[in-house]
């Protein structure tokens, strides 16, 4: 891990130990990577000290995430999308902002441009591919690891007051790191490395309920969930030649079943279970565009197919995107069509 050195860390905590106000931000509609991440930041800052510390969503997380926020003042979680003039007030005010689990501003949504003007100094802390280091004063950014929440870990464990005891991290913390790398794993599913398996060893041994997690993060969703996966996978799922399993779940559809942010959650990764799909995409309507996230069997890239033909990308098989309307396509009712045409132009290297 090239980033994590001894000379970057030493800066690390300069910077933390120099600034007055301190803003967290992560990507817009958080996960549990996202919200794992944020949240064990938030208490490592706290535990060195530092009496003025938030964390700035665009949007509200999904529920079930509810228990890692739980301890935290309700004043110091800030949605723009709920109190924006407060949430650019902070990012104004803020002299260190750390940025964890997004490559560039744009991931952002709306905060982008307050963060693009922000004269305050930027920390990166992110997995992804391409991260455009040249906005961040200081970057942590690693590819091969499964989550930010594992890079996160891995940065505190060197620094000067956790000295590789994961013991010494807040417990709230730990908690924290552990659902992040949980949900972005997929329970250990993908993305997966040996340093993932010793992270979760050393947070076992410092005292991590994981069956607690477990319980919050997989058996707390609503009965609409369970009966909108039923309808899904009788009704909506298709499966191509190419072994493209693809679901296209329109406004309508959420809107019978009292879809919440979250409650879709892993839903893209059921048909990889089937033999012969080759990728699984789920294309959810949202305002004026079409979020699309992709998974895929090793041997084929989502993150391919996600940055030619959904403007996205991500992991070699966990991806994400979008289609704008009307720019990619008039509607949700074009999206199926458009998913076979361009996965088929993908899978067998044909030309558009």
């Amino acid at each position: 891990m090239k980033d994590i050195n001894s000379g970057n860390v030493q800066t690390l905590e300069k910077m933390i130990s120099e600034a007055r106000k301190i803003s967290i931000v992560t990507h817009q509609k958080p996960d549990g990577d996202a919200i794992g991440s944020s949240v064990a930041l938030y208490h490592y800052l706290t535990f060195c000290g530092k009496d003025s510390v938030r964390i700035i969503l665009n949007d509200r997380y999904p529920s079930y995430l509810g228990f890692l926020t739980c301890s935290i003042p309700e004043n110091d979680i800030i949605v723009h999308k709920e109190r924006s003039v407060e949430a650019e007030v902070l990012l104004n005010d803020s002299d260190l902002i750390f940025c964890v689990d997004f490559n560039a501003f744009h991931r952002t949504d709306r905060l982008e441009p307050v963060l693009s003007a922000s004269k305050a100094s930027k920390i990166l802390i992110d997995h992804h591919l391409n991260p455009d280091r040249a906005s961040f004063d200081l970057s942590f950014s690693e590819t091969d690891i499964s989550s930010a929440s594992e890079l996160l870990y891995q940065i505190l464990m060197h620094t000067s007051i956790i000295s590789q005891d994961a013991e010494r991290l807040p417990a709230e913390s730990a908690t924290a790191l552990m659902t992040g790398m949980t949900t972005d794993t997929n329970n250990f599913g993908n993305s997966t490395y040996p340093s993932t398996l010793l992270m979760a060893s050393s947070l076992l041994g410092a005292g991590v309920d994981r069956d607690r997690i477990l319980l919050h993060i997989y058996n707390q969703y609503g009965e609409n969930r369970i009966r909108l996966m039923g309808h899904i996978l009788k009704d909506l799922l298709t499966i191509t030649e190419d072994g493209v399993a693809y679901i296209v779940l329109d406004r309508k559809t959420q809107k019978e079943y009292s879809v919440e942010e979250g409650d879709t959650e892993g839903f893209v990764n059921i048909p990889l279970s089937i033999a012969g799909v080759r990728m699984s995409i789920l294309a959810k309507e949202d305002d004026g565009k079409i979020r699309v996230s992709i998974r895929s069997k090793k041997g084929t890239s989502a993150n391919g197919c996600a940055r030619l033909f959904f403007n996205g990308g991500g992991h070699e098989n966990a991806a994400g995107g979008r289609l704008n309307i009307p720019e990619d396509l008039p509607g949700i009712e074009a999206a199926a069509e458009y998913i076979e045409k361009h996965t088929h132009i993908y899978l067998n290297g044909e030309n558009e």
